[in-house]
């Protein structure tokens, strides 16, 4: 089964090559216990190495199994040794981190043997060397004979054809030596056993052949002693297994044996990892302050902009040339004699500006390009509004001190008076508005304090003050507070007196049991009989007219803005959704008294008289209702005189002395009174984008949209908007971007350098465990398994640096989020990304095992011969 035929081995050296054998012919038969003898140097081990296929003959050939080994590859030998080769060695060669089981078991993991069917057959190889009882201790916890049988057991294991003995008593006292040698007897049985040693007493008495060799000769070659028959135990079956599988170690497996390793060295294990972890706590550390800076940055761009959107309104005025004519220079073209004063137009100049670059938008065609071809927009927004000019009128019947009208407010106008507060009526509109349409963007800006967001048109919520607080102006407007106390009050303060109010405490029952009743503008109007329409306000109480027209609305939640909260969308104190505007337009559009002034657009329905009086001709009878509508006391002086009166004379006085002027209402601003609009014809669109760049993007798309319509000849659909962000620096992303990737390249160089030591580190284990990589090479790993072992070594540290350096990195963000918040009332801004985490993990592992690659290659190139001499 085994023949060497003119084996020579030659060594280089300085002077000239050592021949270790000069031709050595051999056959070996496939069971007998073979013992080659001789003194120190003339080629044993060399021969013994040889036939295990450790080392490479020079010349000749070994032929296996009728198979010459000229052409072998590594892989080759790789498969021989694994499959048909068992050693056993005089020092052991036990891996001492791992344990007798897992000693034993290797040779089987490169066979690809499943973990259940190792273990069985590991266990059966320890039960018959005698050692069932050891399987869990490690190698330093047995004797020398007990290593021994340990060894004899992993070359056994993988049922290989050839056992290679080299020195197997060496290191063993008589009575150990004698049982080695029964057993290695026994094992001879059934396969081939070639033995080294230096103790012809042991060979004589157990060998069946005796070899000697001297100075790389076979000297002699006792064949004659008694064989015995050969079992029909698989020899067949191992020599074919051995010709044709392959081998190859598991990345498990590699790693198996890199973690026991490092777990015997915990400490250096600890520190290399903390070294290395430190450039990652660098880096997880600016990244976890920059992206939660990021995430503020953001967060506080969308609340700005909540705050601040894109508005675009039917009306508006270019005022970016008004600045800009404000910034030039007046002085005169023409030529003036000093000594006089001139008179400058500024006023006059400026109003012609103003009314030159006013324009109307189309509203109705923008807010159809938005629902159809304007997605992107969509897209790129928290919520698209459109606003109407409709005055909604509501009054709050729940309040201790009667009927209060808390909009439109009238909280300056009763403080200051009517021309103080028309001058601030925008003022007095604040309190109740249209909440945006994007309820999940409010609740990342408000909390529930009681209740829930309106869910259709009829429910309002109400909004209080990080404090729970609700303002004296609200309160007076709601009617919380008596209206009547504002007369005179700005009077009180000026003459010195005391206005202070006691504070007031509402539960939140008592804030959702307000009772609010809506009023549109047409539900003040009444047909008198006559089609004309009178304001019911002149003569009923609002109560009256409430109890034959209002709507209730509902207080259905309490918010209150979020403490972390940069902007809120909100600007009031109750809202309610865009489906109550929808009703009062629909509401609107379908009274009466709507439908009337649109059935005859000539005459004014509040007056009765055409809106060009020019072409009105009254009869006797119009002048007799004229009077009816005089003081009784004026109709007492002028009905005396009817009777004397032709109707032409009548008509005629009538036209010339007491005929009404008319009216000054027109067509279109009756509507507007009435609160008249068109669905499609918005007076504003407001648009919430979601951040800095989302409004760019937007911008664009509108002027987009513009130039779209500048191209079709279709300028009066170019839209003009306001952005009151504008002015905004949206640049402080970028900023923080840059210092982030500045002060990671400056952290990468000490992540560099933690790498590089772990390489140094890695190269150490390499030479520390050189005889670990020959007992590899023996059982019949690969050069390539070698070096995985040692790549899944560093990707271990490579691991535990980044969790260690992860851990100590959330660590840290409690003191910094603590002193963050000390020094800016910022919460929470550092936390760590976990898909930047994940990077960093991965970096690691990548850093290490890359700064491993040169170690564990030359881990692979190391000679096993060479490697298991190692101590």
């Amino acid at each position: 089964m085994l023949k060497l035929t003119g084996i020579k081995k030659d060594y280089a050296s300085f002077d000239e090559p050592v021949h270790a054998l000069k031709g050595v012919d051999i056959e070996f038969s496939e069971n007998e216990f073979a013992a080659i003898l001789g003194p120190s140097g003339c080629g044993k081990t060399t021969l013994l190495n040889i036939i295990g296929g450790l080392d490479r003959y020079t010349d000749g050939d070994l032929v296996i199994n009728g198979k010459s080994t000229r052409t072998y590859r590594d892989r080759d030998w790789d498969a021989y040794r694994n499959h048909s080769v068992g050693f056993v060695f005089q020092s052991y060669n036990l891996i001492p981190h791992q344990t007798v089981l897992a000693n034993v078991e290797l040779a089987l993991t490169l066979s690809g043997v499943s973990k259940a069917e190792r273990k069985r057959r590991a266990t059966e190889a320890l039960t018959k060397v005698g050692l069932a009882d050891q399987i869990n201790k490690k190698p330093n916890q047995l004797s020398g004979g007990q290593m021994q049988r340990v060894a004899i057991a992993r070359a056994l294991v993988n049922d290989p054809e050839i056992i290679l003995a080299d020195e197997p008593t060496g290191a063993l006292d008589s009575e150990t030596s004698v049982q080695i040698m029964e057993l290695l007897s026994e094992v001879a049985r059934d396969r081939l056993v070639i033995m080294v040693t230096h103790n012809s007493e042991l060979a004589s008495t157990y060998a069946t052949r005796i070899i000697r060799l001297l100075d790389g000769l076979v000297v002699s070659d006792d064949a004659n002693a008694p064989k015995k028959s050969p079992k029909e135990s698989g020899i067949t079956d191992r020599a074919k297994r051995g010709e044709n599988s392959r081998v190859s170690m598991s990345f498990l497996t590699a790693l198996s044996l890199s973690l026991n390793n490092l777990m015997t060295k915990k400490g250096r294990t600890i520190l290399t990892a903390f070294a290395g972890s430190i450039g990652i706590i660098g880096i997880a550390l600016i990244l976890s302050i920059s992206d939660g800076f990021q995430h503020y940055i953001d967060r506080v761009q969308e609340d700005t902009l909540s705050n601040y959107p894109l508005t675009i309104e039917e009306d508006v005025m270019d005022l970016s040339a008004m600045f800009d004519r404000g910034e030039k220079d007046t002085r005169p073209e023409e030529n003036r004699e000093d000594g006089k004063i001139y008179s400058n137009g500024h006023i006059s100049e400026g109003l012609e500006l103003m009314n030159s670059k006013t324009r109307r938008n189309d509203l109705a065609a923008f807010r159809e390009y938005l629902e159809t071809d304007g997605s992107g927009i969509a897209e790129k927004s928290n919520g698209v509004q459109y606003r109407y000019s409709v005055d909604m009128f509501i009054y709050n019947q729940s309040s201790p001190y009667g009927t209060a009208q808390a909009n439109p407010g009238i909280v300056y106008e009763r403080m200051f008076g009517q021309s103080f507060s028309s001058m601030m009526s925008f003022s007095n509109r604040e309190v109740f508005g249209e909440m945006i349409d994007n309820v999940p963007l409010l609740e990342t800006q408000y909390d529930m304090l009681c209740g829930r967001w309106p869910e259709n048109a009829f429910e309002l919520v109400l909004k209080v003050d990080k404090y729970n607080q609700l303002g004296d102006f609200d309160l007076y407007t709601l009617g919380l507070r008596d209206q009547a106390n504002l007369d005179g009050l700005m009077e009180k303060v000026m003459n010195g007196e005391s206005v202070l109010e006691e504070q007031l405490v509402f539960t939140y029952e008592e804030l959702l049991a307000l009772k609010f009743m809506l009023l549109l503008p047409t539900d003040f109007y009444e047909e008198d009989g006559n089609g004309v329409w009178r304001d019911m306000r002149l003569d009923s109480d609002i109560d009256d007219i409430i109890a034959k027209a209002g709507v209730q609305l509902k207080i259905v939640g309490i918010i209150r803005p979020k403490e972390d909260a940069a902007a809120t969308a909100l600007n009031g104190t109750v809202f309610y959704t865009h489906a109550l505007t929808e009703y009062a337009i629909g509401a609107i559009n379908a009274s009466p008294v709507v439908k009337a002034q649109k059935a005859d657009p000539d005459t004014d329905v509040f007056t009765g008289y055409p809106f060009d009086m020019s072409k009105y001709s009254p009869t006797r009878e119009d002048v007799l209702n004229y009077i009816s509508t005089l003081p009784e006391e004026t109709q007492a002086q002028i009905l005396p005189y009817l009777d004397y009166m032709t109707d032409e004379e009548l008509i005629a006085r009538f036209r010339d002395a007491i005929m009404p002027e008319g009216t000054k209402n027109t067509y279109d601003g009756n509507l507007k009174t009435l609160g008249v609009n068109d669905l499609k014809k918005p007076s504003a669109i407001v648009i919430y984008p979601v951040d800095f760049e989302s409004k760019d993007d937007i911008k664009a798309l509108i002027d987009g949209y513009n130039d779209s319509a500048k191209a079709l000849g279709e300028d009066w659909r170019v839209i003009t908007y306001t952005d009151y962000v504008g002015l905004l620096m949206s640049s402080v992303s970028t900023i923080i971007n840059v210092i982030t990737y500045v002060l990671i390249a400056f952290v990468a160089v000490s992540l560099v350098v933690s790498s590089i030591m772990i390489g140094v580190i890695t190269n150490i284990s390499v030479l520390e465990r050189t005889k670990e990589i020959g007992v590899l090479r023996s059982i019949g790993a690969s050069k390539r398994d070698v070096s995985r072992v040692f790549n899944a070594e560093t990707l271990i540290i490579g691991f535990i640096s980044g969790i260690m350096g992860l851990l100590i990195t959330e660590l840290l963000t409690i003191p910094i989020n603590a002193l963050i918040y000390a020094l800016g009332g910022i919460r929470n801004v550092a936390a760590l990304p976990w898909k930047g985490a994940l990077a960093l993990l991965a970096i690691s592992m990548l850093l290490t095992l890359v700064a491993g690659l040169i170690p564990s290659r030359s881990a692979a190139k190391k000679d096993p011969v060479v490697a298991l001499r190692t101590e």
